[in-house]
């Protein structure tokens, strides 16, 4: 498979459950290994580095099912983004204009979140280093609609800044056409269909990813 992720754009994923799409994510990040083929990400490749060189490189993941510190406080879980700047750098202003739930819940344990606010938390979090590429997983499984909009809205106005690329992997087929600039397909490994966003529906992608 091949595809490029372009910056200021949604790039949209998607496919049955278990055709491989999860996998592909975490092989972007360096989670499991690739065995042949590369990666390229801002013109260098990547595929022999380590997922914390990828990080510190400009890549923002958040994992199917969130994966925060249920411990560590909202604030805390947000300098885990920054792990890697000096301890002095703050967490970035915009992200609780972007999640205003999570500045009124700083000092709340992230295990104590709803999952909506815990995805808001785990997307800030992802977002804290300020990322050129942010690769989501499956960010509406579980959410309330009210938080699936909010998020929605979140990620259209970050790929119109033009400053980032967004990989999204989506099984709400109508949440995915709505923000996607292009999308993939994928089946038993392969991308079996691509395009631009706007022609999703003419092109019955809605029937090839239906279960």
């Amino acid at each position: 498979m091949s595809f490029t992720a372009t910056l200021g754009k949604v790039t949209v994923l998607l496919g049955r459950n278990g055709v491989g799409k999860t996998t592909l994510l975490k092989s972007l990040m360096g989670l499991v290994p690739i065995k042949s083929g590369s990666i390229e990400f801002d013109g260098q490749a990547i595929q022999k580095k380590t997922p914390y060189e990828r990080a510190r490189s400009g890549m923002g993941f958040v994992p199917q099912g969130r994966e925060i510190f249920a411990r560590l406080t909202v604030e805390e879980n947000l300098r885990m983004g920054l792990a890697y700047k000096s301890g002095s750098t703050p967490v970035p202003a915009e992200l609780y204009e972007l999640f205003p739930v999570l500045k009124q819940m700083l000092h709340r344990r992230g295990g104590d979140l709803s999952g909506g606010q815990q995805q808001q938390l785990a997307i800030a979090r992802a977002l804290a280093p300020k990322p050129k590429l942010l690769i989501l997983d499956e960010p509406t499984e579980g959410i309330q609609p009210s938080i699936i909009k909010d998020i929605g809205r979140v990620i259209r106005m970050l790929a119109d800044r033009g400053d980032m690329a967004i990989v999204l992997c989506e099984q709400y087929y109508d949440f995915a056409q709505e923000l996607a600039d292009d999308y993939l397909v994928m089946e038993r490994g392969e991308v079996i269909a691509r395009g631009l966003g706007k022609d999703m529906e003419a092109n019955g992608v809605r029937q090839l990813v239906a279960i």
